[in-house]
């Protein structure tokens, strides 16, 4: 399924730490947090902003961060693949990243 993210502006490195930070702190709250419960757009595109790269992960999130558009399968597999190689803080944006595909495969199956 492709999934898409309302273009505009990545969010700046502060407000994606924050926004992060938020979610997986609201997450974390919860038995069982909703699959809805996920970081913006803006923040998911500077997530894959922060992972671009030569790699062909990399290369997906690069589409994913110029286009704003991308497969979710292929998302979600690039995401996982960097959060092999990532620090701890990256590792949890990586992973705010693909709850936000979670995410709009849910909002779209509705």
């Amino acid at each position: 399924m492709i999934v898409k993210a309302r273009l505009g502006a990545p969010a700046s490195d502060d407000q994606m730490v924050a926004e992060v930070a938020q979610v997986l702190d609201r997450r974390g709250a919860l038995a069982h947090p909703p699959v809805s419960l996920a970081v913006s757009d803006a923040v998911a595109l500077a997530i894959a902003g922060l992972f671009r790269s030569s790699t062909p992960s990399g290369q997906v999130l690069e589409r994913f961060f110029r286009q704003g558009v991308c497969d979710s399968q292929q998302l979600i597999e690039a995401a996982q693949s960097e959060q092999g190689y990532a620090s701890a803080e990256g590792h949890a944006a990586l992973y705010c990243l693909i709850g936000w595909v979670r995410a709009q495969v849910h909002k779209a199956s509705e």
